[in-house]
C-alpha cells in the first residue's frame, strides 16, 4: 500500500548554555511531577470529527489516506482490500464513520480493538470475532503516513526506523516491495534516537555504505558499493547542487536519509561529481497535521554543547498550510586534542496542499568552523606497509589550523493536477558556498609514521542553480497500465578555489611537532571562478503494470549533456568539454504473493571525464564523461513487521592510470566490484527492533593498461562490511529502550599494486533512551557512547581520498522535551 573568514570568531557561552540545562532539569525534578511514559494514560474524551477529502479510488488509496488525514492506526489484512474500489468520501466525520463510508459495498465492515486500532473484517465474520489479522504469507499493514504531497514521504515501515519506501527520482515514490533497486531510507526518529549529528553518523547503519574520511571532521565523504561518492553528489528533495559542500550540521531539519544502491543516472541525473556507487537524497521536514513544538538540549565529549528547537504548525481551511523551523546551534571542544568545532543551522519549510495544487519552498542557512580539523593521510609511495594507527585523539595537525563555511540555500518545488491521470511538476533552487581553511596535507614517508606536510591556505566558492519540470501520466492499453514521467533537468555550477602551499614541515604522526603559523598577508582569501560546469538532461520512463500489478516493468532513457570549463586563476580558458551521452535504464519487479518481490535491473551511471593529473605529460586533458553499469538480481519479503532483502550485483566503471613508460594519464583500465548484500529491518518481535545487514563485494581491476594490475583487488573495496543495530524496550522498565551496534569492516587495499593495505577494523555503539512525562508532557532521554572500546583503526583507504581514522570514544547525551 502506498503509503573564515576569521580565524578568531565569537565563541558559543558553554557556560550560559550549561547553566540553562541546569535550570531545566532542577525545574523538571521540583516543579514538575515525573511518571514513566507508558505509565500514564489520558482520560477518555470523545471522538473528534475530522474533515476529510478522499477521492474515488482504490481500497487500499482511500485507506491510505484516509490514515494520513485521520492520522489513526488501521491494520488491515492484504487480502481483503485486492481488486476493492470504494467510492472515497468527504465531510466531516468521526474515523469510524468515515470508515463505514468508504466501505460501503465492499463487503468489509470496520472493527475496534481495545487498544484502539482499527481493522477490516468480511461482514460474515461473527459479531465479537476480532478483525482480521495476515496469516502464512500476507502481512497485516499499518495505514498511517503517506506521500500525498511534495516532501512528505511514504509511511514509516513496523518499529519506526526505515520508511516503508522513498522517492526515485524520476519515478517518484514507491514502496519498497515495488522498487526494482536495493534502497533505505532512514526516518528522523531515527535519526533524533540515534543523536546523529552528520550523515556519515547515520549511513553507519548500511552495511553497504562507508564513511571514508575522518568522523567528526567539517565534511562528509563515503564509498557506496567501493565506489566513492561526495556530500556534492547528495540530493535534497530530488535536488542536485542544495547540499552544503561542509555539511556538519543542519541534520534537524531532515525528515528522511535515503540511499539508493547503485548508479541512477536515469533516476536523478548526473551527480555533480558523478557518484557512480550510489545516491544519497534528503527529505525535509514539512509541518504535520499535529502541531509541533521541541527543544532538544545535548552533550557531547570531551565539551560540546548544543540545542535544536523545532516548530510547525498547520492552518487555514482544511490545515492547507503549514510552516516548520528548525533552528541548532552546537559548539565546543571534540574529542581530537585541541580541536573544537562550531555548527548552527535554521531551516523554514513553508508549504500549501490543495486539492490539484501543492507547492513547497525551503529557505536555510549553515554555518560551520572547525578548529585543528581532522583530515586524511596519503603516502609518498608505495615502497612501505602502512603503519600502525595513531591514537584517535592526537591532532596530526596544528592547534592554529581552521576549516570555516557559509552557506545560504533554497529551493521551490510545486505539482499540479491537470486532471486526475496527469500532472505537471516543477521545482528550482539554488545554493551559494563560501568556505576558507588552512590546514597540512600529510604524506607518510615510511612505516615509522615519519611525514612531509604541506600546509595550505585554501579558499574556495561554489555558486549552484538548478531546475527541474516534468509530466506524471497514468494510462491503460488494453489489461496494461503505465506511469508515465517526462523530466527536464538543468544544473549550472560556478565555482573557484586556490591552494597554494604555505610553507612545509617534517614531522611524525606519533609524535607530531608543533610549528609557528606562517605569514599569510601576501595570500588571497578569496578564489576567483576557476571552473563552470552545466549538466542538462532529458528523460523519459514508462513502467508498465500486468497482471494486476504481479509484474511491473520499467523502461527509460536519459540524454545527458555535460559542458565544462577550466579557467587559469587570470580567467583565461585552460581546457573545455561539451559532450553527451545516453543512459538507458530497465528494471523489472515481479510479485508472486502480495509479500514477496523478486527483481532485476540494469542501470547506468554518468561521471563528469576526469583531467589527466598534474606532472603527467598530458596534464589537464580532460576526458569524455565515464558510464558505469550495473546489473543486479534481488528478492524482497515482508513478514508484516519484520523484511528482510537479498541482492546480487556488479558495478563496471573505466578507470584512469598514468604509463609509467610515456608518463601520460589515460583510461586504460576498468574496475569491477561485484558483491552479494543482505539487508534487515523491522521488529520482528513486539519490543525488539532491528536494522542492518551484511556485504560481500570482490572489487577487481581489470583491462589496465598493458595488463599489468589484472586480477588485483580495487583500492578501498572491502571484502566484507557487516553493520547490525538492536533496540530493546525493558519490560521490567516501563519506558527504557537500550541500544547496541556493531561495526565491522575487513582489510583494505591501498594501491593497484597491492602492497599496502589496512586492517580490518570493527567498532561497538552501545546506548540508552528513557521516555517519560513531566507535567503531562512528554520528555526523552537519550545516552549513548560511540566507538565503546575506544579502538584506533583505519576507517577506510583511498587512492584519491587517501587515509581516514575513526573517531575517538565519544559520549552522547541529549533530552528532548514536547510541548
Amino acid at each position: 500500500m502506498a503509503g573564515v573568514q576569521a580565524t578568531s570568531t565569537s565563541r558559543f557561552n558553554k557556560a550560559r548554555l550549561a547553566q540553562a540545562m541546569g535550570c531545566v532539569a532542577l525545574l523538571a525534578a521540583s516543579v514538575l511531577q515525573v511518571t514513566p511514559l507508558r505509565a500514564q494514560t489520558a482520560s477518555p474524551v470523545p471522538e473528534p470529527r475530522r474533515q476529510f477529502v478522499i477521492p474515488p479510488g482504490t481500497l487500499d488509496q482511500v485507506l491510505s489516506r484516509l490514515g494520513r488525514q485521520s492520522g489513526a492506526q488501521i491494520a488491515v489484512d492484504a487480502r481483503l482490500t485486492v481488486g476493492i474500489d470504494s467510492p472515497g468520501l468527504t465531510g466531516e466525520h468521526t474515523v469510524a464513520e468515515a470508515l463505514r463510508a468508504v466501505l460501503v459495498g465492499t463487503g468489509l465492515e470496520v472493527v475496534r480493538d481495545p487498544a484502539g486500532e482499527y481493522g477490516l473484517r468480511r461482514r460474515s465474520t461473527s459479531e465479537g470475532a476480532p478483525a482480521a489479522r495476515a496469516t502464512g504469507s500476507l502481512p497485516s499493514v499499518t495505514v498511517t503516513a503517506g506521500a500525498d504531497f511534495p516532501g512528505e514521504p511514504p509511511r514509516p515501515y513496523a518499529g519506526g526506523q526505515v520508511g516503508r519506501g522513498q522517492r526515485l527520482g524520476l519515478l517518484g515514490d514507491k514502496d519498497f516491495l515495488d522498487t526494482p533497486f536495493n534502497t533505505t531510507s532512514f526516518t528522523a526518529k531515527t535519526l533524533q534516537d540515534q543523536q546523529a549529528r552528520t550523515i556519515g553518523d547515520v549511513v553507519k547503519n548500511d552495511p553497504s555504505v562507508r564513511t571514508i574520511w575522518p568522523d567528526g571532521s567539517y565534511i562528509n565523504q563515503f564509498t557506496i558499493r567501493g565506489f566513492p561518492t561526495q556530500t556534492q553528489d547528495m540530493a535534497i528533495n530530488g535536488l542536485y547542487g542544495i547540499v552544503p559542500p561542509q555539511m556538519t550540521g543542519g541534520l534537524e531539519a531532515v525528515e528522511r536519509v535515503e540511499v539508493l544502491k547503485g548508479p541512477s543516472a536515469l533516476l536523478n541525473g548526473m551527480a555533480p561529481t558523478g557518484a557512480v556507487g550510489g545516491n544519497i537524497n534528503l527529505v525535509t521536514k514539512r509541518a504535520a497535521d499535529a502541531p509541533v513544538t521541541q527543544l532538544t538540549t545535548s552533550y557531547f565529549s570531551d565539551a560540546q554543547y548544543g540545542a535544536h528547537v523545532d516548530l510547525g504548525r498547520r492552518f487555514g481551511e482544511d490545515n492547507r498550510w503549514g510552516v516548520r523551523f528548525n533552528g541548532a546551534y552546537r559548539d565546543g571542544r571534540t574529542g581530537v586534542d585541541d580541536q573544537s568545532q562550531r555548527a548552527g543551522s535554521a531551516t523554514l519549510k513553508l508549504d500549501f496542499r490543495g486539492e490539484r495544487l501543492r507547492l513547497s519552498a525551503d529557505l536555510g542557512y549553515h554555518d560551520m568552523h572547525t578548529d585543528a580539523p581532522t583530515r586524511v593521510v596519503f603516502t609518498d609511495n608505495a615502497n612501505f606497509q602502512i603503519p600502525r594507527t595513531p591514537k584517535n585523539t592526537l591532532s596530526l595537525g596544528q592547534p592554529w589550523y581552521f576549516a570555516a563555511s557559509k552557506d545560504s540555500f533554497g529551493m521551490v518545488q510545486g505539482e499540479f493536477d491537470i486532471t486526475s491521470e496527469l500532472t505537471a511538476y516543477a521545482a528550482f533552487g539554488g545554493r551559494k558556498n563560501d568556505f576558507l581553511g588552512l590546514y597540512n596535507f600529510i604524506y607518510l614517508q615510511n612505516a615509522l609514521g615519519d611525514f612531509r606536510a604541506n600546509q595550505y591556505f585554501q579558499p574556495t566558492f561554489s555558486d549552484t542553480r538548478t531546475a527541474q519540470a516534468g509530466l506524471r501520466a497514468k494510462l491503460v492499453t488494453g489489461s496494461v497500465h503505465h506511469d508515465l514521467n517526462l523530466s527536464v533537468d538543468t544544473l549550472h555550477t560556478d565555482s573557484g578555489v586556490l591552494a597554494p602551499v604555505v610553507s612545509t614541515y617534517r614531522s611524525n604522526m606519533y609524535f607530531p611537532s608543533y610549528v609557528a603559523p606562517p605569514n599569510l598577508l601576501s595570500y588571497s582569501s578569496v578564489a576567483p571562478r576557476t571552473a563552470e560546469s552545466e549538466l542538462t538532461s532529458v528523460a523519459l520512463a514508462d513502467t508498465l503494470h500486468f497482471l494486476d500489478d504481479r509484474v511491473q516493468l520499467t523502461l527509460g532513457l536519459r540524454q545527458q549533456k555535460v559542458k565544462a570549463f577550466n579557467f587559469s586563476t587570470a580567467g583565461a580558458l585552460t581546457s573545455s568539454y561539451d559532450r553527451g551521452r545516453a543512459s538507458p535504464a530497465v528494471g523489472l519487479v515481479v510479485r508472486p504473493w502480495v509479500n514477496t518481490s523478486f527483481y532485476a535491473n540494469y542501470i547506468e551511471g554518468l561521471s563528469q571525464g576526469p583531467a589527466a593529473p598534474a606532472g603527467t605529460a598530458n596534464a589537464g586533458t580532460v576526458f569524455a564523461p565515464i558510464q558505469a553499469k550495473q546489473l543486479e538480481v534481488g528478492v524482497k519479503h515482508d513478514f508484516g513487521n519484520f523484511a528482510t532483502s537479498a541482492s546480487l550485483f556488479q558495478i563496471r566503471q573505466p578507470t584512469g592510470f598514468v604509463n609509467t613508460a610515456t608518463n601520460q594519464y589515460a583510461m586504460d583500465g576498468e574496475q569491477r566490484n561485484r558483491g552479494l548484500e543482505f539487508n534487515v529491518f523491522g521488529e520482528p518481535w513486539r519490543g525488539l527492533r532491528v536494522l542492518g545487514g551484511v556485504t560481500f563485494m570482490d572489487g577487481e581491476l581489470t583491462r589496465t593498461a598493458n595488463g599489468s594490475y589484472d586480477g588485483n583487488k580495487a583500492i578501498g573495496v572491502p571484502t566484507t562490511q557487516f553493520n547490525l543495530g538492536a533496540e530493546w524496550d525493558v519490560p521490567q522498565l516501563p519506558g527504557v529502550t537500550l541500544t547496541g551496534r556493531f561495526i565491522y569492516t575487513s582489510s583494505q587495499s591501498y594501491n593497484v599494486a597491492n602492497s599496502q593495505r589496512i586492517p580490518a577494523w570493527n567498532r561497538v555503539d552501545i546506548g540508552a533512551r528513557y521516555g517519560l512525562r513531566a507535567g503531562g508532557q512528554p520528555v526523552t532521554l537519550r545516552a549513548g557512547i560511540e566507538n565503546l572500546l575506544d579502538r584506533d583503526y583505519w576507517a577506510a583507504a583511498s587512492s584519491s581520498f587517501g587515509l581516514a581514522r575513526g573517531a575517538p570514544r565519544t559520549l552522547a547525551l541529549s533530552a528532548t522535551f514536547d510541548f
